[in-house]
């Protein structure tokens, strides 16, 4: 693991309580995030399992199983893990390098990640891409959701606490210009202004993307 994702993981391990007491109940404020959740869980139905990547404390798994995907979750936080047990029983939760996923090629229906990207440098984008590429199934589906921007912000004080942390905002051609690179076919890129009061006040984007296969699913 680079000393980057190390220092990421420690990082998230400190705020892990403060994150899932704040964090978890927030899609109830967000209903484009929950549109999109329920459309990436019909799209998924019966195909297989899907993982939300950059789980924290669960919250995007637990919408999803509620709305019929076969959700699983994965962290590179152990602290954040806990606390997705503990709010999430009867959802399986276990830690994952995105950079090196330990799960087989061709083996999921559909992929999540809702800021699992916004910590790592653009750089290393490309290998994450990839692995998502590869564990996915073909016409496996990807929801993914960032920061939409070109800055980098280092954060010396998160959710009141200290840290020592780096957060990217990212163009969304930028990132759709990765996807297509490692062979994902961009079905929809999305954006939207920050929900007043209720989330950090940056633009948003989403992008649908699919890994090329027999057909995509209607």
């Amino acid at each position: 693991m680079s000393d980057n994702l190390n220092s990421v993981r420690d990082t998230y391990d400190q705020v892990a309580d403060e994150y899932a007491r704040r964090i978890f109940g927030e899609l109830r404020n967000k209903p484009l995030d929950c549109q999109l959740l329920d459309r990436f869980a019909a799209a998924t139905a019966g195909r297989g399992e899907v993982c939300d990547m950059g789980c924290g404390p669960g919250h995007v798994a637990r919408h999803l199983r509620d709305a019929g995907a076969a959700a699983f979750g994965l962290d590179l936080s152990p602290r954040m893990l806990e606390q997705a047990r503990r709010l999430n029983p009867g959802i399986r939760f276990h830690q994952g390098d995105m950079l090196a996923l330990d799960l087989p090629a061709d083996s999921l229906a559909g992929i999540t990640a809702f800021y699992a990207i916004v910590n790592l440098p653009p750089a290393i984008l490309p290998t994450v891409f990839r692995e998502m590429h590869r564990v996915l199934q073909p016409d496996g589906l990807l929801l993914l959701a960032f920061h939409n921007g070109n800055e980098q912000r280092h954060l010396t004080e998160f959710l009141d606490l200290p840290v020592d942390l780096d957060f990217y905002l990212l163009p969304a051609g930028a990132v759709r210009l990765l996807l297509e690179g490692t062979g994902f076919l961009i079905e929809e890129i999305i954006e939207r202004d920050p929900y007043p009061e209720v989330e950090h006040p940056t633009r948003r984007a989403y992008i649908f993307a699919r890994k090329a296969g027999s057909s995509p699913q209607p």
